[in-house]
């Protein structure tokens, strides 16, 4: 069986939001977590009058997967850019938060307990889910319980995490595939996505592995590209 290996990846300095460690309360006790505000919502903690907030979930615990990851920064910053406090978190048994790994499963209800914070810190504001890897899966399994607005998945682990009668995905979403993925097998991610009751945005990205070294700009103008619209809506109504 090919290991599913996920690099530790240092986040980058970049000036901009106000970035907040926080402690979620969660099923397996307490979940690390950082958000980042942009900085025009920076004085208002609760910012009652915004329109989305987003959760990223990050690739394999086992694996070196952590918030830091790359993928998962620049999910989290395309958010940001839009104007979107984004929350990125440790699953269970990492950095500090409790627990330990339990195959998905666990992983589900942590950004369940995660969702649920944002919902309570930004009353009304709906949410935007994203997922890189193993937490690309762990996002499709939770939106069938949080029902977000838009969903993002990248290189998605449908191959790493049980996935059967798992309802698809009800809310506009997209799919971002490395052609050259040698983790998770790209042929896998465009069958099961074929499957799909609601079918997602596709876009497949040649020549790209699955961490997307030397192409992350693409990848953050691909999610740029389908986000906005949505974001643009929210700000005239």
């Amino acid at each position: 069986m090919k290991r599913f290996p996920e690099q530790l990846l240092s986040r980058p300095r970049v000036s901009g939001p106000r970035a907040e460690r926080v402690t979620i309360a969660g099923s397996a006790g307490a979940i690390e977590a950082l958000v980042e505000v942009p900085a025009e919502e920076a004085g208002e903690r609760a910012a009652p009058g915004l329109a989305h907030f987003g959760v990223v979930c990050h690739p394999h615990p086992l694996y070196g997967g952590t918030l830091d990851n790359k993928v998962v920064y620049t999910l989290a910053r395309a958010f940001v850019e839009l104007g979107v406090p984004a929350i990125r978190f440790n699953f269970r048994g990492v950095g500090a938060s409790s627990g330990s790994f339990d195959e998905g499963r666990g992983e589900t209800a942590d950004v369940l307990d995660v969702i649920t914070y944002g919902r309570d810190r930004w009353p009304g504001a709906s949410l935007w889910l994203a997922g890189f890897s193993f937490g690309g899966a762990v996002a499709v399994r939770g939106a069938a319980q949080s029902h977000p607005e838009r969903l993002v998945v990248v290189a998605p682990g449908i191959t790493r995490v049980a996935m059967e009668g798992v309802a698809s995905p009800a809310c506009p979403w997209l799919i971002v595939q490395g052609g050259a993925d040698d983790v998770i097998e790209p042929a896998a991610v465009l069958e099961w996505a074929s499957r799909q009751s609601v079918p997602p945005t596709l876009r497949q990205l040649a020549g790209a592995g699955h961490f997307f070294h030397g192409r992350l700009q693409e990848l953050r103008q691909v999610v740029l590209d389908f986000l906005r619209p949505s974001a643009s809506l929210a700000n005239r109504k």
